[in-house]
């Protein structure tokens, strides 16, 4: 058995789509009307936005602790991925909330910040 995709709900396709395509490497799929977006990491990961509205749903609230996570190679990697994320922080008008600069934390370098109306983001690389 092999995890392969991910259903994520969100307020706003385009947004989730234009995000998870410029600052996360996602390429996109499909799109299924106004309800669905389809994308891919182009290594057999399949993520699914899901707008919640559009099936009469109220914007979703994630357990604590729940979050998204991407891996890169090298430290130098999440340092530029936090300069991005600044840089997207000062264009939006709801800012993604950085919660720390990179540091260390369990053997890793790594930064979280929230996106998409409360999502949280991991971005690390191993020590």
């Amino acid at each position: 058995m092999r995890f392969n995709h991910l259903n994520l709900c969100v307020d706003d396709l385009n947004e989730a789509r234009d995000f998870f395509e410029t600052y996360l490497d996602l390429q996109f799929v499909e799109q299924k009307g106004a309800a669905i977006v389809v994308m891919s990491d182009g290594h057999g990961f399949t993520l699914v936005l899901s707008h919640l509205r559009i099936s009469g749903g109220e914007p979703q609230q994630y357990p604590d602790g729940f979050h998204v996570g991407f891996i890169v190679e090298t430290p130098q990697q999440v340092d530029q991925a936090y300069q991005a994320y600044q840089a997207y922080q000062r264009l939006i008008s709801a800012p993604v909330e950085l919660a720390h600069e990179p540091r260390n934390i369990r053997n890793t370098y790594t930064f979280y910040f929230t996106a998409l109306n409360g999502v949280l983001f991991e971005v690390s690389s191993p020590l």
